[in-house]
């Protein structure tokens, strides 16, 4: 069976990174992008089974990721789990809104974002919203 393909969409380096080590560790493959313009072009490239995405992208914006992601049939689908550092409390519904399945506030807790990616990618996922945030 493949390893399912998580791409990481993130500016910051560091977090990509950790995240890398943290899903590979998990069985996951992982591809990455630094900015909104990369992430559409790795997204059709990859066809991953789950996109976590940063809000604050040079390139076009999470929001605007999200946005390109609903207009290609091809990638409409793609869970997208939001990690942002902006306030949850003014983002969220923009947020879900958008698109996203779940969002995480940085810093996030390891365990409950892989949680998430297991319950998108598990068989028994059938769309929809998870709860989420910090």
């Amino acid at each position: 069976m493949d390893k399912s393909k998580i791409l990481i969409v993130d500016d910051d380096p560091d977090l990509r990174r950790a995240l890398n080590i943290r899903f590979r560790a998990s069985n996951y493959e992982t591809a990455y992008a630094s900015d909104g313009l990369s992430a559409i072009s790795m997204a059709q490239k990859e066809k991953p089974d789950v996109i976590i995405l940063d809000l604050g992208l040079p390139a076009g914006d999470g929001f605007v990721v999200m946005e390109c992601l609903q207009d290609i049939a091809a990638l409409s689908c793609i869970p997208v789990i939001v990690l942002t550092a902006r306030d949850p409390q003014s983002a969220r519904e923009r947020i879900m809104n958008a698109g996203a399945t779940a969002f995480f506030q940085k810093p996030v807790d390891d365990r409950r974002l892989l949680s998430a990616v297991r319950a998108v990618l598990s068989p028994a996922w059938t769309g929809g919203k998870l709860h989420s945030s910090n």
